[in-house]
């Protein structure tokens, strides 16, 4: 490792912003020489980010943590989907015995002042009765807790030999809190980290201390200052929530949809979600060049025509075999295309890209897809091999065969349409370019 001060930021991304980070940081160690993603000087995590990093800053490998959530490494370590999505049950039952006095405050408010409140309006009150998290974040606590006390680790900041740093939000106050710090060294980093990652609408504020925690990302989108503040001379920062340009094709073509507006409200809402934050982000990389000018910072996100991060399901387990890999064939096409860049700046740094990895083949071998019964990918593309070779010889057997006579059509059936000739075809020649004859 170099002499200089190496630190690690990972923003948030819900569930496929973690994958992709754990493809990143794969591709990261494997490509650059002398870096050490377990031994560096400063961690910082937000929400599924802070995963991540704390992942890491407890000495857990890359590869080890890509292991775990695609269901390889030990069955200890292994994550698996009702982790991250048991349903918050206690807060459904909690909130459905606030309902009927919800109504009644909503109903009597109604009555009493009619000119004065719609009857929508009396029943907002019912919002009271509404659960604030869809699932319930306590096994993903428990899960990580064992993680880092397990195999000589421990899950307490003061332990970990170099510094971590996560992030939340105070619900009931809005300001920042930085777990790991002389204060709130104390917390758990299990119970840091399940704060951080508390997404609303997806999971219930998580309480410490009398104090009530929600997703860091309502804040800071990936506190690289953070990071900068404790004396970080390289940054790497990984931020996997970009928007995307429709009017940029992909790797793969051009995309389906003319408009984010064909796909409703969801894509609009993340539309705009993405485009706030990372607007957000961007006017804070910009005041760092001034604020740290001795530092040097390296981002790695998706690319704005990158439609694979923006159209999956940031919800889905299932995908997390393809969400990995994609973040690390795209972060070893980011190494190789802005080598001359990078390679100076690395230099500085005491480290150097390995172009016999970049140039080669990937040097793990690529994620294996799960069918929903657990068979691995080489089960799966087995499967998918034998179907294909019989509809082949199905094909063939099909050619071989005679054909058999067409029956004799009804005295009142119209005449068949030729071979080639679809049912309403014209040769006017506005029609091969889709227009109406």
């Amino acid at each position: 490792m170099s002499e200089s001060r190496i630190g690690l930021a990972c923003a948030g991304g819900v569930v496929e912003g973690a994958f992709y980070e754990i493809g990143v940081v794969c591709a990261l160690e494997e490509a650059i020489e002398g870096l050490d993603l377990t031994h560096l000087q400063i961690y910082v995590g937000v929400s599924a980010g802070a995963i991540v990093a704390a992942c890491l800053a407890s000495g857990i490998p890359p590869h080890v943590v890509r292991r775990a959530v695609l269901g390889q490494e030990a069955p200890d370590l292994n994550l698996r989907p009702e982790m991250l999505f048991t349903p918050a049950l206690g807060e459904y039952v909690r909130r459905a015995l606030e309902l009927p006095g919800a109504a009644y405050r909503g109903l009597a408010q109604y009555l009493v002042r009619p000119a004065d409140i719609s009857l929508v309006g009396a029943l907002m009150e019912l919002g009271r009765g509404l659960p604030v998290g869809l699932f319930d974040s306590r096994p993903l606590e428990r899960y990580l807790a064992h993680v880092f006390s397990s195999h000589g680790r421990s899950n307490s900041f003061d332990e970990l030999p170099n510094k971590l740093r996560v992030l939340a939000v105070d619900l009931d106050t809005s300001l920042l809190t930085v777990f790991g710090e002389e204060e709130t060294a104390h917390v758990p980093i299990s119970r840091a980290v399940q704060a951080s990652a508390a997404m609303p609408l997806l999971y219930p504020p998580v309480e410490i201390d009398g104090r009530y925690y929600i997703d860091g990302v309502a804040r800071r989108t990936l506190n690289a200052s953070e990071a900068l503040e404790e004396g970080a001379e390289l940054l790497f920062c990984i931020n996997p929530i970009v928007p995307v340009n429709l009017d940029l094709d992909d790797d793969e073509g051009a995309c389906v949809h003319p408009s984010l507006i064909d796909l409703g409200l969801p894509a609009v809402l993340s539309q705009t979600f993405r485009t706030m934050i990372h607007s957000r982000m961007r006017t804070g990389f910009k005041n760092y060049e001034y604020l740290y000018p001795d530092a040097e910072v390296v981002l790695i996100e998706p690319e704005l025509s990158d439609h694979t991060m923006f159209f999956s399901n940031v919800f889905s387990f299932a995908n997390r075999a393809r969400i990995l890999d994609h973040g690390y064939t795209a972060t070893r096409a980011y190494l190789a295309r802005n080598a001359g860049r990078l390679e100076p700046l690395l230099r500085r740094h005491g480290l150097t890209l390995r172009w016999s990895r970049l140039a080669g083949p990937p040097i793990p071998p690529p994620a294996e897809a799960f069918a929903p019964d657990g068979t691995t990918g080489e089960a799966v593309e087995g499967t998918r091999a034998v179907l294909e070779r019989l509809e082949r010889v199905l094909a063939r057997l099909d050619a071989a065969l005679p054909a058999a006579p067409a029956p004799a059509p009804a005295p009142d059936a119209p005449a068949p349409v030729p071979p080639g000739a679809a049912a309403g075809a014209t040769d006017h020649p506005r029609a091969a370019n889709g227009g109406a004859p």
